[in-house]
């Protein structure tokens, strides 16, 4: 625990990076099997249960990065804009409505900038770090 703790910014931007390289490899994925007259379920669900692996990942780094954060105004964004792509995550997978993906890709982009901008500035790692 210790291990995420540390580097919850490092598995955070990991995390949202590899949701991006999964939204981006979906489509070319399932367009490469469509000579198939089936795809195998397991596959379909296991590639489906990915979204919802990578949002739980991402939750607990950012959990932890927020409680090491000395900028007020980080801890708010990564929160909004990790619901805002687990709402555009959610909401497709249930299709409940679609957005253009790079509402997605923007969504997760943000999340990796703001995990590097907070471990590479907003830091605060011991307790005589002044959190403002």
């Amino acid at each position: 625990m210790k291990l995420i703790i540390k580097n919850s910014d490092r598995i955070g931007a990991l995390s949202s990076g590899l949701c991006m390289l999964h939204c981006l490899a979906t489509p070319f994925l399932f367009l490469s099997q469509s000579s198939l007259i089936f795809i195998s379920i397991d596959f379909t669900l296991t590639w489906f249960l990915l979204n919802y692996i990578f949002l739980l990942i991402s939750f607990i780094a950012i959990y932890y990065s927020v409680k090491n954060s000395a900028n007020k105004f980080i801890k708010i964004l990564l929160y909004l804009f990790w619901a805002l792509l687990s709402a555009l995550i959610i909401f497709e997978s249930l299709e409940i409505f679609s957005i253009s993906e790079a509402a997605t890709y923007f969504s997760a982009s943000s999340l990796i900038c703001l995990h590097i901008y907070n471990l590479r500035y907003c830091r605060c790692d011991n307790e005589d770090c002044c959190t403002s």
